[in-house]
């Protein structure tokens, strides 16, 4: 093996292993591998910025303005309600309307908008019918993935693939070619969400109070002990804190010093500030009967949750927030949205340090108290995905229905051949901006630049794969094993053979990721083996977006993380079987819709 396919392998390796321990925001560690494949003489400086002018790249960035304008405009909010007005009278109905409407939406605007917006209504289906948020989000996060297979746009996967399959020599693949298999995957997929995942997925959230809502929530909060506290002179071991209240003491913050060993043992003192993980009510018994004070100074019992001008609000952070990176109290947070934020939940880790300190990441969730009359301005800002709500009116005032019919003219206009597909994206943004159905400030904030960096700077890792034959190299190896099928069965088993491939590379990095390095094996593959290429294109299409077993596989699986109290084990448990069914189903399916 030359020094040049060696060195491709190692970085590759090393890429895998960054991804997966999540050790570098994504555009970071796009950019420094740009850098490296630059530097090392991998790509040329035109390759090397060729990711920034991809029109995949750039039809992405476009199709992020335009489903925000739609997102805007309330329509899909209404319809979602017209779904849970039917879900009163005829229930399982409502419900799989719902999931197939997500599934229809995430087709034609991006998944995580479609979630975003879905979100809120799920909880509030959980909470009128006492059903475990646990059984309906993650069926939600799956509803938005199998929905964005059936067209070009329904994930910047496809476009990506398209794209490198274009600079190949191969036809683009078309705006509605991915329909026959992506409403397969649609109609088999919502079956399996409504008859087999609830039985999969454990009812980990109750809902039957407010306050029960929580009640299993693991969040970070602090509390001061005051002068009437028990706690003074005693210890947390003395007063039984872990056993009693079900609460861990993290560190106590005495005189602006942090101390974090032996914290069971330590005399505490009037004044002390102890960091604490636990859930809502713990922490409520824990304030009332050690005479802590909480962050708010207040008692947050039953009563006051359900009366009064204040509310308790949970919020996600978004993964294009601008909160993301920034503390509580870099944002000054109580100003900025006059709410109270009471605790910090994160995905199963632990913090050391006082919340208003802690720099919030993707999928955060804040626990907020707030006043009831700012819920609705709250709803509307793209920063926060507000999880919990009270009878509030989710209509827009006005709809513009400008919004409405420039996704579907794009659609029409690309899939008839009439114009390019970026062109008539960005000639539906500039339209949407001269008319001032979203301003330039929102169109910019409304792009998640960290996909976009990170995908344009991973494009030439992928001409880098190619140069230096290890694309070839893996094509062969692939091709090799698939030989040691009967020569007519050959095709088919390395078509199935890089299906599963791509699906378990997606569940450990990214769609993204995956589909950029694996379609250059599969184009290599294909000429190895003499066949038509298109039908490996689609399986690594399908199998980059189909991905289910793991939170981190799908940027909607991490955002139903928290909301949903899910463990790394309920994914692989509910998501192993739908990976394994839909493998099954693309092995025999698309060689049938895209012959050899």
């Amino acid at each position: 093996m030359s020094l040049s396919l060696l060195g491709i392998f190692i970085l590759m390796i090393v890429l895998l292993v960054l991804l997966v321990m999540e050790a570098l925001p994504i555009d970071v560690l796009g950019i420094g591998l740009l850098l490296i494949l630059w530097f090392t003489g991998y790509v040329d400086s035109d390759q090397a910025v060729a990711g920034f002018s991809n029109k995949a790249v750039l039809t992405v960035a476009v199709m992020f303005v335009l489903s925000h304008a739609l997102v805007k405009t309330g329509v899909l909010e209404n319809l979602a309600q017209y779904f849970f007005d039917m879900e009163k009278k005829v229930k399982w109905l409502g419900m799989g309307l719902f999931l197939v409407t997500v599934s229809l939406f995430s087709g034609f605007i991006n998944n995580v908008a479609a979630v975003a917006i879905f979100i809120p209504v799920a909880m509030h289906m959980a909470s009128k019918f006492r059903i475990s948020p646990s059984k309906i989000l993650l069926p939600l996060s799956y509803a938005a993935i199998y929905g964005g297979t059936i067209t070009l746009i329904g994930t910047s996967t496809n476009l990506l693939v398209s794209s490198v399959g274009e600079a190949h020599g191969i036809k683009p693949l078309g705006m509605f070619e991915f329909l026959p298999l992506g409403l397969v995957f649609l109609a088999i997929g919502s079956l399996y969400s409504l008859l087999i995942l609830p039985r999969l997925l454990p009812a980990r959230a109750p809902v039957s109070t407010l306050v029960g809502k929580y009640h299993m929530s693991t969040y970070l909060t602090e509390f001061r002990v005051d002068k009437d506290s028990p706690l003074i002179g005693s210890t947390c071991r003395d007063r039984h804190i872990n056993e009693k209240y079900e609460i861990t003491v993290l560190g106590v913050i005495r005189d602006g010093e942090q101390i974090t060993s032996n914290i069971a043992d330590l005399p505490l003192l009037q004044g002390d500030i102890l960091l604490t993980k636990g859930a809502l009510d713990n922490f409520m018994k824990f304030h009332q009967q050690e005479k802590v004070l909480a962050l708010s100074d207040i008692k947050l019992g039953e009563k006051e949750l359900q009366e009064g001008d204040n509310v308790l609000v949970e919020g996600l952070i978004g993964p294009e927030s601008t909160l993301s990176g920034k503390s509580l109290s870099d944002l000054d947070f109580r100003k900025r949205y006059e709410a109270f934020v009471l605790a910090i939940g994160r995905r199963g880790m632990t913090i050391k340090q006082k919340i208003a300190h802690i720099r919030l990441r993707f999928a955060d969730t804040l626990l907020m108290l707030m006043p009831a009359d700012q819920i609705a301005e709250m709803r509307n800002d793209p920063d926060l995905i507000i999880l919990q709500h009270h009878e509030i009116n989710m209509r827009k005032k006005r709809i513009r229905w400008l919004a409405v019919i420039v996704i579907p003219i794009i659609m029409l206009s690309a899939a008839t051949g009439v114009v390019d597909i970026l062109a008539a994206a960005l000639a539906g943004a500039f339209l949407l901006l001269v008319t001032q159905h979203i301003s330039t400030r929102e169109a910019y904030g409304s792009i998640n630049w960290p996909v976009i960096i990170f995908i344009a700077a991973f494009i030439p890792f992928g001409t880098a794969m190619e140069t230096s034959g290890a694309a070839a190299l893996i094509g062969e190896s692939v091709t090799s094993l698939a030989r040691f099928f009967p020569e007519k069965m050959a095709p088919y088993a390395l078509l199935s053979s890089l299906y599963i491939i791509t699906a378990v590379t997606t569940a450990v990095v990214s769609n993204n990721a995956a589909a950029i390095v694996l379609t250059p094996i599969a184009i290599a593959a294909a000429d190895n083996m003499g066949i038509d290429s298109r039908p490996l294109i689609f399986a690594i299409c399908y199998a980059a977006s189909a991905s289910f077993m793991t939170p981190i596989g799908y940027q909607t699986n991490l955002m139903v993380y928290g909301p949903g109290k899910y463990q790394f084990m309920d994914y692989v448990k509910a998501g192993a079987p739908l990976n394994l069914l839909f493998w099954i189903l693309a092995s025999v399916l698309t060689p049938i819709f895209w012959p050899f």
